[in-house]
């Protein structure tokens, strides 16, 4: 036979495109439509529905940026289409490559219930099954006119991310609002052809691709183009055959899932989020009611209480299909979070958090953790989620690796204290899958584990701005249950495949330590205010839980669990993976920058309100110390009255234009140009700057990577740099015994002050810095070449450190040229260390020079940038960083110096000072928290953990009589009972182990 191939593929194209998908819908009549558009912001159902509307017609133009237009749409169906199903088609403008990101909208009926959402995808509204001929139509259409910021020429800057810059032009034009006959056998050639078609691209030529190519030209043969929806059965039936071959016993098994990643927060503001959700939900909950075997899941218990706050009438919808296991709550976490730059505390609430609103509002309690598109994931994580309970982990996020191949799709990860957690990583690489053929077939042709199991996750839906699974990707997957040549693909729930995938899997491959993401490593530093707010408000919120439960359990103050519950909500939302990172909207940031202010105000209020409690009313000055670490003798938790006598003093010395400071620990000498080259500790005298180098060498790169500008930076872009040696000024103060050198410069379109202070008693030389900062496309790093030759460097993350490599050897070394800490990172050599503390900054890198057989490091803390896309004025303004070099230090003096930088100590006046409510004793073991259990209960919960690595025993000490106390989870769940001897009592830790306490005290 002569090969017909391409001649048969080119018709199938044709005819599906211009015949049979525009047949779907045969007989129409217009619908009559009236409008009111919003002149602000959206207004809650009932009231959109009550707004005057006046007549409109199709080719209107409607919506301003980030506008609400509200429409009234009203018919009748034709007596003559009695018997048949009825739609509306609506297109309000639609690009179908778009779902997502521009303009959307939401049905509601005259009582305020909603139908289904309406999206480039989804254009269509249920008016009838089975038409009586006499059906009024009378629907309400609540439209988003969001803007296209991800256009098809991706990244230029754009003002119409915010609603104070955004053009007031209308965006969009109404195109079809009608009634339409649906026609569903056309639907299902449509579908049948389309799968088909889809899965022979897929098949090398052999006899099932070309008996299926051989059965499409035979439908088409039957199929009269004039009258399709007459001859759409007959051509279906020639297709029967070949659809109803089945898949070989081997074939790979896709556990689909209905799915829709909604953003929290993205290229839209989170009062967006909230119709979303809305939509998307409405729409799922529509398709559950109409597809029997369909499952779908949404993560994020925020977005869940954002339906019960603002959209009650769905919120009811979706609670009836979770009770009956169709709509699964996903995943445990308040929000999708980063899991790279909040706290250990931070995540902690996020499962704290999610899963207490799980558990109370469905009793239900997530078995695994659901992140699919988080930046890289902490090493830390696979404990957390051990000890939250938490039975599997699933992302996909690692697949977008610029340089290295990930080499597992199911596997045990292995934290940092040792933990696993099962893992599985989709094989198609998507988390917004189509049910494609390319997709499924790549999920079973790259799937790494085949040897040993055979099944992988598909995430079905389109997703980051919602819309969800459409009732073509169901249609789909009917057809790929069990077809040949093709997966097996089936509904199912993750947990059931979890428990599958480790049945059959029982000894899996391991990775250990963090999941990097070789993409996205400018999130570390994009948006710093962000950042800034998010560090200060985590450690305000701890400082305020520890006040408060003092108080309680000292004097019975009642304690604040709304105000704190609903600041630790607010906290835990922005940590969002598109917030957090810094790679949202102007819109975003703005507010929640001014969001943190406010979270900042309030938690200092709750933390003055206690300790005005805690210390009386009177007159001695005291200072209380909510740091984890003793502060000049205030230890963690208490408030004592200093003697001003010890606070000692620094000398500080002229020296060739510049200045030598001093105290019994270290010297530093601090050039004319505001430059550090030498830093001694006094002890052992051991220099720490790099022969003939300089430290706080301020260095501006140019900073335009090749796409996703805010979230990345390519390793080109260290061929570019200016050394900022030039200064404005440079003076020397003296304040209560502490030195400072105030350096000015200005460069390019900005300038800065540095504030270089060393105190009495203290081997860190702290630096304050203020930029106003009006760059473009920058990136600002500060540098400290350090004369150690470290192998490693050792970063700060939740609840301990993570070590990594200094050398390039391999390409997943080499990738890493732009990593995460916490409040340090530690360069050392054995006998001697020296750590970089900060207040704000989560991103630095690391590179080793030699001269001879001399090997130096040098570390990078990565300060300021200036993407223009989303935002185009990025960290534009008065920006402020807290950070110092440690002279000398070790993991232990490196922890404790972060602490206390990143926790200040107030003093207030008071009649009595205060002892600690918790005392933690043993070499490496800290305490992380204090507070009372989030049941209410009254029972005091400690967390603690081990910081150096190594295994620890210690005492831990409660200031009150014990009744009893209990090992627990990190949601305050019982794991084992313990016997504190009074009120002490003994521990021993693993190496990083976190473990909390919970304490019923004698009332």
């Amino acid at each position: 036979m002569h090969d017909d191939t391409s001649l048969t593929i080119g018709r199938i194209k044709r005819v599906l495109d211009e015949r049979i998908r525009p047949a779907i819908y045969s007989e129409t009549v217009p619908l009559e439509v009236s409008w009111h558009e919003l002149p602000g912001e959206p207004v809650p159902p009932s009231a959109g529905i009550a707004l005057e509307y006046t007549p409109t017609t199709v080719g209107t133009a409607w919506g301003a940026a980030w506008g609400t237009t509200w429409f009234h749409l009203q018919g009748k169906v034709p007596s003559s289409w009695a018997g048949r199903r009825v739609e509306a088609v609506i297109d309000l403008g639609f690009d179908i490559n778009m779902t997502g990101f521009q303009c959307e909208g939401l049905i509601y009926r005259p009582d305020g219930i909603t139908i289904k959402a309406l999206n480039p995808r989804n254009q269509w509204v249920p008016i009838a099954t089975q038409a009586t001929g006499d059906e009024v139509v009378d629907l309400y259409l609540e439209a988003a006119s969001n803007p296209v910021l991800l256009d098809y020429h991706p990244f230029l800057p754009t003002e119409q991310g915010d609603i104070l810059t955004s053009s007031s032009r209308r965006l969009y034009t109404l195109r079809r609002v009608e009634l339409a006959v649906f026609e569903p056998v056309v639907h299902d050639l449509a579908l049948d052809l389309e799968v088909l078609f889809d899965l022979q691209e897929q098949l090398s030529d052999g006899p099932r691709r070309f008996q299926i190519l051989q059965a499409m030209d035979d439908a088409l043969d039957v199929l009269d183009l004039q009258q399709i929806q007459q001859t759409a059965q007959a051509a279906r039936d020639q297709l029967a055959a070949v659809l109803a071959a089945g898949a070989e016993h081997s074939a790979h098994r896709i556990s689909a899932i209905g799915h829709s990643h909604i953003d929290s927060a993205w290229l839209w503001p989170l009062r967006e989020t909230i119709r979303k959700v809305s939509r998307t939900s409405s729409s799922m909950v529509e398709l559950l009611e109409t597809e029997e075997e369909f499952l779908y899941g949404m993560s994020s218990a925020q977005q869940y209480k954002w339906l019960k706050t603002h959209r009650p009438e769905v919120w009811d919808r979706v609670k009836q299909q979770v009770a009956a296991g169709r709509f699964l709550p996903l995943g445990g976490m308040w929000v999708e979070s980063d899991t790279v730059m909040p706290s250990g505390e931070s995540l902690v609430r996020q499962f704290l958090y999610g899963q207490n609103f799980f558990r109370k509002e469905f009793g239900i309690t997530s078995q695994g953790v659901w992140l699919p598109d988080s930046f890289g994931y902490s090493p830390a994580l696979p404990q957390l989620m051990r000890r939250a309970g938490f039975e599997w982990f699933f992302t996909q996020k690692i697949s977008w690796n610029q340089q290295n191949k990930f080499p597992h799709h199911t596997f045990d990860w292995e934290g940092i204290d040792g933990s696993r957690m099962f893992s599985h990583f989709p094989s198609m690489d998507t988390y917004n899958s189509q049910l494609s053929g390319e997709e499924v077939a790549k999920a079973a042709r790259q799937f790494r584990e085949a040897r040993l199991t055979n099944n992988s996750i598909a995430p079905v839906g389109w997703g980051d701005g919602g819309g969800g699974t459409t009732r073509e990707m169901t249609g789909k997957a009917r057809r790929l249950a069990n077809l040949e040549g093709s997966a097996k693909v089936s509904w199912e729930h993750p947990n059931d495949f979890f428990a599958r995938a480790k049945h059959e899997l029982p000894n899996p491959p391991v990775w250990v330590g963090e999941l990097y993401l070789e993409l996205h490593r400018a999130t570390l530093t994009s948006q710093h205010q962000t950042k800034q707010g998010n560090r200060r408000s985590e450690q305000l919120l701890v400082e305020a839980e520890l006040w408060a439960a003092s108080a309680t359990v000292y004097t019975g103050e009642p304690y604040p669990y709304e105000q704190l519950d609903e600041l630790w909500e607010t906290v835990l939302l922005h940590q969002f993976h598109d917030i957090l990172p810094g790679t949202s909207i102007a819109w975003v940031h703005r507010e929640v920058v001014a969001r943190y202010a406010e979270v900042s105000t309030q938690a200092q209020e709750l933390i003055s309100r206690a300790q005005d409690v805690l210390a009386g009313s009177g007159q001695r000055p005291l200072t209380f110390n909510a740091a984890a670490f003793t502060r000049r003798a205030v230890a963690f938790g208490a408030a004592r009255e200093l003697d001003p006598s010890l606070l000692g003093s620094v000398q500080a010395e002229p020296l060739d234009g510049g200045y030598v400071l001093s105290n019994e620990l270290v010297r530093v000498v601090i050039t004319a140009e505001g430059l550090i080259t030498s830093a001694v500790d006094l002890a052992t005298g051991r220099e720490t700057i790099a022969a003939g180098s300089e430290a706080n060498l301020l260095q501006l790169h140019q900073d335009f990577p090749n796409m996703w500008d805010a979230w990345d930076v390519d390793k080109y872009y260290r061929n570019q740099v200016v050394d900022l040696r030039e200064i404005d000024s440079l003076e020397l103060s003296v304040v209560d015994g502490t030195a400072t050198v105030t350096v000015t410069r200005s460069f390019s379109n900005s300038t800065l002050v540095q504030e270089l202070s060393l105190a009495p008693g203290q081997r860190t030389l702290q630096i304050s810095q203020s930029t106003d900062w009006h760059e473009a496309e920058k990136f600002l790093k500060v540098a400290f070449p350090l004369d150690i030759r470290a192998e490693h460097t050792i970063a700060e993350t939740q609840f301990g450190y993570h070590k990594r490599v200094t050398h390039v050897n391999t390409s997943w070394e080499a990738a890493k040229f732009e990593t995460s800490m916490h409040r340090f990172v530690l360069a050392e050599e054995p006998g001697f260390g020296a750590a970089l503390i900060n207040d704000s900054i989560y991103g630095f890198d690391v590179t080793r020079q030699a001269q001879d057989a001399h090997v130096t490091t040098t570390i990078r803390l990565s300060l300021l940038r200036a993407p223009r896309f989303p935002d185009p004025h990025t960290d534009q303004g008065l920006q402020t960083h807290r950070y110092g070099l440690v002279i000398g230090a070790d993991i232990s003096s490196a922890t404790q110096a972060g602490a206390l930088l990143n926790s200040s100590a107030t003093t207030r006046l008071g009649a009595h000072e205060v002892d600690p409510l918790v005392s933690l004793s043993g070499e490496g073991l800290v305490v992380s928290s204090v507070k009372l259990a989030a049941d209410r209960s009254g029972d005091l919960v400690v967390r603690i953990y081990e910081s150096l690595g190594r295994r620890a025993t210690g005492t831990l000490r409660i200031n009150r009589p014990v009744r009893s106390a209990t090992t627990v989870s990190l949601l305050e769940d019982a794991l084992d009972a313990v016997h504190p001897a009074g009120d002490s009592l003994d521990l021993q830790l693993g190496a990083f182990e976190v473990r909390t306490m919970r304490f019923t005290l004698v009332q």
